[in-house]
């Protein structure tokens, strides 16, 4: 099976196209959702079942957020907290049986050659689209809260200067704020889509019910570590970005 390097159009709304990785990041979104409405419809000082389960993973992410952002863990954690629980879902989610394997065939552009298979589901971080528009919006928060934090003086501040050396040094921020975006976009991309491809490409040889069991091992721990990196590396930049610099 050919794993394809953009997402595949499924249906139109409008005029606009929608992939099989936007369709999934829907039911994605609905899951967290649904998780989060139910988990908090009815709470208890002694928590119970779903509530039990979503206030351990909520404060287990917190303890390791307040490590790092101290007194604005209260602020940083709900987005942080919410890239790395999109990413997770996403990354587990285009493991499941039929992620990748249940779609149509359709007709070759042109007419000529073999019709192309088109699958229904498809994981949200094998699309480059997803992960850029994940980085895009960890960089707008980010700089929100350090205009939020510093104020709009302090944070020009941060990059512009009179003194030539600041000035210099406030250019070259600006050029990392950039690459920002490309490191998390494609660290994430390209882990995603290589697991894709060696998980596809082990299907179709032999026993392919046995070779893939280690690779969907490993893709658990890839799914889980690149969702934490995403995650952690926006906290970061948002604690670098949202404190004040003493020259």
């Amino acid at each position: 099976m050919e794993i394809s390097l953009a997402a595949e159009k499924i249906f139109s709304i409008g005029p606009i196209p929608i992939t099989n990785t936007i369709f999934t990041s829907w039911i994605v979104t609905f899951i967290l959702i649904v998780f989060a409405f139910t988990a908090t419809r009815n709470i208890s000082q002694v928590p119970k079942n779903l509530q039990n389960f979503a206030e351990f993973l909520v404060e287990s992410f917190q303890d390791l957020v307040s490590s790092i952002a101290g007194d604005k863990t209260k602020v940083f954690l709900p987005i942080v907290g919410s890239f790395f629980f999109f990413i997770l879902l996403g990354n587990y989610l285009g493991l499941l049986p039929g992620f990748g394997t249940i779609g149509f065939f359709h007709p070759p552009a042109g007419g000529q050659g073999k019709e192309v298979f088109v699958p229904f589901f498809r994981s949200i971080n094998s699309d480059l689209n997803t992960t850029l528009a994940l980085a895009l919006v960890s960089l707008v928060i980010t700089h929100f809260l350090a205009i939020r934090y510093l104020g709009f003086g302090g944070y020009l501040g941060k990059f512009f200067s009179f003194n030539p050396i600041f000035l210099f040094v406030g250019f070259l921020e600006i050029i990392s704020e950039i690459t920002k975006v490309l490191s998390l976009s494609f660290r994430l991309f390209g882990n995603i889509y290589a697991g894709e491809v060696v998980l596809a490409t082990a299907s179709t040889r032999f026993f392919a019910f046995i070779v893939p069991i280690p690779f969907y091992f490993l893709e658990l721990l890839v799914g889980f570590v690149q969702a934490l990196i995403f995650a952690i590396l926006t906290l970061v930049f948002m604690v670098i970005l949202t404190t004040k610099q003493s020259h």
